[in-house]
């Protein structure tokens, strides 16, 4: 047998193993007959047993190409290929209910169901979400974005199902890192005291809770997963539960033999009957396992051990930058290839934050700076090398970071807190009771504010500004570009009380770095440009969009920069010199900046006509982020005219 056969190839398979091996990603389409008859779940489980690692070779193959053509996560898929072939053979989805957690891993589900061909699509406008979505398809259980919610969910399902005398099976799967959060253990908890018949798939990618994987604990992980042990243990437990300390010391027996060969112990003890670890990339022992326990009632845990990137090499050997791609493009020929001198290239503004916190940590050794599990997406893989001991990386654990973070503040510490805009609505009660009603030193860098892009509503930071505007104590700033990123960074730092920056994704419009670096005062906004008749407010990213509308309406043009406190003396300026003032903020108009000036007008007796622009009042979907702000009415063109069809309104015309 050849090392590729040792891996469930065939020889059909073995060129295009050779090619997926490499560092390449293919743009032309795989055969894959195989796949290609499978429509649904119901025609893989008409497979015959023996077909089933030719079927998942052949996903694989499609996985790589397909995202190769689209972009979107990667790593996470490719681990997980075995795992979703074996459970939607098992169990008869989609009556029987399968969750995922956070839905980085359910692009070979999504080809599986019903959704092969629609794969092309995935993540851009009117195309296929990049996660699990319930209104796309009825595979898609439960839809999710945020971690570690599958097993709060699958608590949930099951109730419901008990409630309808139904008797379909359920399981979920969640990832190691998802198992951090305490949500998590909560569901656990609630699951074993009710009993409920479901089965929790703990996928082990990163060893970061077992590393006991040798032949004792796979010999006896086969024990435990047959039917004979399983129904000696049951019958055992029958006749024993008569003699209380007989059925104790029998209990007790074999929680200790567990333990010595594997990490459930910890499962057991809360009330679910634990398998594993099990190789998670081999299908026969995938399916005898979930077979077994499908039949088994209660609740039930089955922890695999699985392959971030799996059969694609340069993935497994960095399964970080490998966890998403962006599309692959064919190589152009060289002379096709434009020059890039002259250009100034231009920084993301986490990589902005990034410099910002090592520059920063060099001059203040009270910096600690926490992450909820996003170091790289954060942009402080510099800082976790270069300060280690001010690094602090709190797992998927959003609620402890801020109150971890308060508990800093209380001992004189200066914590920074990076956190994506999304992700911080988990930790809001955090915020509000532990930070800021006391009102503590604690700075927010909330990275991917605003519109996502291709993530789709659950990562869209549409909702800071209103939920954090409301909060007494909070200051709150918005920066238009790079530098003053890394400026009102400098300025909330300094400030001595709960204070939070909120900046986009992506790259920023190439302002320089090198600049006055004296620090801008708290509240106090700029204008940038000089007009008559209207006033365009601008808070945060949308400054250029701002410009080009004022330049066409000979309008005046100001960077807030500050949510909270806002530049009341400017605004009472302004107000009394135009007939229009328009807020722009990329940020859902209800409760947002734009309501801050409202709200200031109508208490000082303003009487200004004020037209406040920004998101929607709707889940926006996936798509591009140029084109989400094109829907939302926020390219520069739809500004102008929103502005144009105001001053129609109110009986006026544009000073141009």
């Amino acid at each position: 047998m050849g090392p590729f056969e040792s891996k469930g190839l065939t020889t059909y398979s073995l060129l295009f193993a050779l090619l997926i091996m490499s560092t390449e990603i293919p743009h032309i389409r795989p055969e894959t007959p195989l796949l290609d008859s499978i429509e649904s779940p119901a025609d893989l489980r008409a497979l015959d047993e023996a077909q089933l690692p030719e079927l998942a070779q052949q996903l694989r193959e499609f996985l790589l190409y397909s995202v190769g053509k689209t972009g979107g996560h990667f790593g996470a898929g490719l681990g997980v290929v075995e795992l979703t072939v074996a459970l939607h053979y098992v169990y008869k989805t989609p009556e029987d209910r399968l969750v995922w957690d956070v839905g980085h891993q359910t692009y070979p589900h999504k080809i599986l169901t019903q959704r092969r061909e629609m794969m092309q699509t995935i993540r851009q406008l009117d195309g296929l979400a990049g996660f699990p979505k319930r209104g796309e398809s009825e595979y898609d259980t439960f839809g999710v974005g945020h971690s570690s919610t599958s097993v709060s969910a699958l608590a949930g399902m099951a109730v419901g199902s008990e409630m309808a005398s139904s008797d379909r099976k359920m399981a979920a799967v969640i990832g190691d890192g998802a198992m951090t959060a305490g949500m998590a253990f909560e569901a656990l908890n609630h699951i074993a005291h009710m009993g409920s018949d479901v089965l929790v798939v703990l996928n082990d990618n990163n060893m970061s809770i077992s590393r006991n994987v040798g032949g004792l604990a796979t010999y006896f992980s086969k024990i435990w997963a047959s039917k004979l042990y399983t129904e000696f243990r049951e019958g055992s437990k029958r006749v024993l539960s008569k003699i209380p300390q007989a059925w104790e010391l029998a209990r007790k027996t074999e929680e200790h033999v567990k333990g010595m060969v594997s990490p459930g112990t910890l499962f057991e003890e809360l009330g679910f009957y634990y398998i594993g670890p099990i190789d998670g990339h081999d299908l026969p022992r995938l399916v005898h396992d979930l077979s077994n326990l499908r039949a088994l009632k209660g609740p039930k845990l089955l922890h695999v051990i699985t392959q971030k990137g799996r059969g694609f090499e340069p993935a497994e050997a960095d399964p970080v930058g490998y966890h998403a791609l962006n599309k692959i493009e064919p190589k152009a020929p060289a002379a096709a290839v434009p020059s890039a001198a002259g250009k100034s290239k231009k920084l993301k503004y986490q990589t902005v934050f990034g410099h910002w916190l090592c520059q920063q940590a060099e001059q203040s050794p009270q910096l600690a700076a926490i992450t909820p599990a996003m170091c790289e997406g954060s942009g402080m893989v510099e800082f976790a090398e270069r300060f280690p001991d001010q690094f602090h990386d709190v797992a998927i654990a959003e609620q402890h970071a801020v109150t971890f973070a308060a508990g800093l503040a209380c001992e004189g510490q200066k914590p920074v807190v990076a956190i994506y805009s999304t992700f911080l609505q988990r930790a809001y009660d955090q915020l509000v009771h532990d930070v800021a009603l006391q009102n503590l030193d604690v700075t927010f860098a909330i990275d991917r504010a605003g519109v996502v892009g291709e993530d789709g509503p659950t990562h869209a930071g549409s909702f800071d500004l209103s939920f954090l505007r409301c909060i007494p104590n909070m200051v709150i700033a918005a920066p238009s570009d790079e530098f003053e990123c890394q400026q009102l960074l400098s300025a909330c730092y300094q400030h001595p009380g709960p204070s939070a920056v909120r900046y986009p994704r992506g790259t920023g419009p190439g302002a320089s770095l090198d600049q006055d670096k004296s620090l801008p005062e708290i509240g106090r906004a700029v204008t940038v440009k000089e007009g008559k008749g209207v006033a365009i407010l601008n808070f945060g990213a949308l400054l250029d969009r701002a410009l080009v509308a004022g330049t066409q309406l000979n309008a005046s043009v100001v960077d807030m920069r500050w949510v909270k406190p806002i530049d009341e003396a400017l605004v009472a300026e302004l107000a009394n010199q135009h007939h229009l003032i328009v807020t722009l903020e990329d940020n859902v108009v209800a409760g947002g900046a734009g309501s801050a000036v409202v709200e200031f007008c109508q208490a000082q007796g303003l009487f200004v006509n004020v037209l406040q622009l920004g998101l929607p009042d709707k889940f926006q979907d996936h798509g591009k982020r140029d084109q989400l702000l094109e829907q939302a009415g926020l390219s520069a063109a739809a500004i102008t005219e929103a502005i144009n069809q105001r001053l129609a309104k109110i009986g006026q015309q544009s000073a141009v």
